[in-house]
């Protein structure tokens, strides 16, 4: 390895413990507050009502796969069922949500991993979906960013396999389910067993087209040239925003869990430019 490729790997790998200490900050953050609110309802009586949640989402995991992934067909039917209801007819294209022709487009670097980037895609993300894209107004374009997946070739593996499926105009139902039956953080749940059943969850993928294109190694560059992004904007953390009118420069939106009204805003201003 010559010195300027070796002094690349550093880089990269300095970027990646950056982003790993930027997520966890977050983290903290929103578990500290999330500590809090539970010691308020605690002191407001409402301790049966903790106890029937935590059972709630006992059932909703299944009985309590590795690391938190659903182990019931049941469960995992369910996931494909609100998938496809949140995203089924509207277009997509490799890695973009939304009309071609939407006048806005939202850039969502994430990783697959990232707890974050899931309370992101369960919370805030379906309301945009509902009210921009399905309306033609926004496309969203999915970009990989790596802070919680701690292998490189773990993530560029699951990362990947979501653009193959992208082959097939079908990424945001792999990245969706990804998300929605994500594991616990280092538990090295993301094996060729997983990443497959994620693929059979996704309605109409030809699995063997899917198998076949993984290697592709247009995807691994896709991979890449998303990691060149990422730093050139000084992203660390997932999920990172940016906007912008279609075909324009985007715009820095922020990172983390952003609240709706900072989307909202962002959109209707672009409209109306």
């Amino acid at each position: 390895m010559s010195p300027l490729e070796s002094g690349a790997e550093q880089t990269r790998k300095q970027r990646r413990e950056q982003a790993r200490a930027d997520r966890r900050a977050l983290e903290e953050a929103q578990a500290s507050g999330a500590a809090r609110l539970r010691r308020l309802q605690l002191l407001g009586g409402t301790v049966a009502v903790a106890a029937i949640a935590i059972v709630l989402v006992l059932a909703l995991t299944g009985g309590g796969g590795k690391g938190g992934i659903p182990s019931s067909r049941t469960v995992k039917n369910e996931v494909t069922a609100a998938v496809a209801s949140l995203i089924g007819g509207i277009p997509q294209s490799a890695n973009a949500l939304g009309k071609p022709q939407a006048p806005v487009t939202l850039e969502y670097f994430g990783d697959l991993e990232c707890s974050v980037c899931k309370a992101f895609t369960e919370g805030t993300l379906p309301t945009i979906v509902r009210r921009w894209v399905r309306a033609g107004d926004l496309r969203i374009e999915y970009h990989s960013l790596e802070t919680a997946t701690r292998e490189p070739e773990t993530f560029k593996k699951q990362q990947t396999a979501a653009y193959a499926a992208g082959a097939q105009n079908k990424a945001w139902y792999f990245i969706e389910t990804f998300y929605h039956e994500q594991g616990e953080e280092g538990s090295g749940y993301v094996t060729e067993s997983f990443l497959d059943g994620i693929a059979n969850q996704v309605p109409g993928l030809n699995l063997a087209q899917w198998q076949r294109e993984r290697g592709d190694q247009k995807f691994a560059a896709e991979v890449e040239a998303d990691a060149q992004t990422s730093s050139n904007e000084g992203f660390t953390g997932t999920p990172s925003f940016m906007i912008g009118r279609s075909g324009g420069a985007p715009s820095k939106l922020g990172t983390g869990n952003l609240p709706e009204s900072t989307f909202n805003e962002a959109i209707e201003k672009l409209l109306k430019a």
